[in-house]
Order: C-alpha cells, then sequence, then structure tokens
C-alpha cells in the first residue's frame, strides 16, 4: 500500500495537470530504507510528448546524486497519461528500474467517467505489475 499526504498528491495532480497535453513526470523522495514518500521533485519532460516521457539525463544524475548526498531514494516515481488510463504500458514496465519505488501514475483524460483524473499505484518488479491501494493521509505520523 502507498501512504502518500494530501500536500504531495495534490502536487503529483497539480504538476500532471499543468504540463498536459505533455505527459508529467517526476518523483517524490524520501529517507533511505523507508517507504515515507517527503520531498517533492517534479522533472522536466525532455520527449515534450503527450504519449511518452524520459526524464532528461543530466537531470536525473543531478537528482541521485542529491539523493545519495541526502541519504534519500526515489520513493514514488510518478508520470501522466494524457489520453488512456492510468495503468503502466508496456514501455513504462520496460523502464521500471527501481523494485522499491511505487509507480503513480495520473491519467488526465476521463476515461471512466470518474472524473478528470485517475490517481493509481504500481509496484513493477520482473515485468510484473501489481496494482496497490493508495492512502492518502493529512499528515504522517511522528517517525520512530
Amino acid at each position: 500500500m502507498l501512504t502518500i499526504t494530501q500536500a504531495l498528491y495534490d502536487q503529483i495532480v497539480a504538476h500532471s495537470r499543468a504540463d498536459h497535453p505533455d505527459e508529467a513526470c517526476g518523483v517524490v523522495a524520501g529517507p533511505a530504507g523507508t517507504s515515507r514518500a517527503e520531498r517533492f521533485i517534479p522533472m522536466f519532460n525532455a520527449a515534450r510528448s503527450p504519449t511518452f516521457y524520459e526524464f532528461d539525463s543530466a537531470d536525473l544524475l543531478k537528482l541521485y546524486r542529491e539523493m545519495d548526498d541526502r541519504d534519500e531514494e526515489p520513493v514514488i516515481i510518478y508520470h501522466s497519461h494524457t489520453a488512456t488510463e492510468a495503468y503502466p504500458s508496456r514501455t513504462d514496465v520496460t523502464y521500471a528500474n527501481e523494485p522499491g519505488a511505487h509507480y503513480v501514475l495520473v491519467s488526465t483524460a476521463d476515461v471512466d467517467d470518474a472524473g478528470p483524473f485517475q490517481f493509481r499505484s504500481y509496484r513493477i518488479l520482473d515485468g510484473e505489475i501489481t496494482e496497490e491501494e493508495v492512502q492518502v493521509v493529512e499528515a504522517y505520523p511522528p517517525a520512530s
């Protein structure tokens, strides 16, 4: 299960809507060894595409160095789908190389009459996709 604060949830959705009609992408980092998503890091979609996202390689290298310096890891890797449901594509599965990360997809297309977006989370490991529940909380409990 992915537990995420309302503020982070809102930031991911806002970024996805702002970059529409192109796909948005980014990372939410957290302390290494935890599943606590804390630091929102919107990234630039170097592909500038409504059907594909790509992190800029220089930006990604900088991000991983920064996370390493801060003893963080990517807890959430997110991107949007602009015309399809929030479900990983074959390309998404191919590029899912963080086994501990939650892969969040936001669809900015009303594909199921459920409203203006979908917010769904998956674990992707060895090509296998497992959807997980998303719990939105106002704040995390104090770290122990």
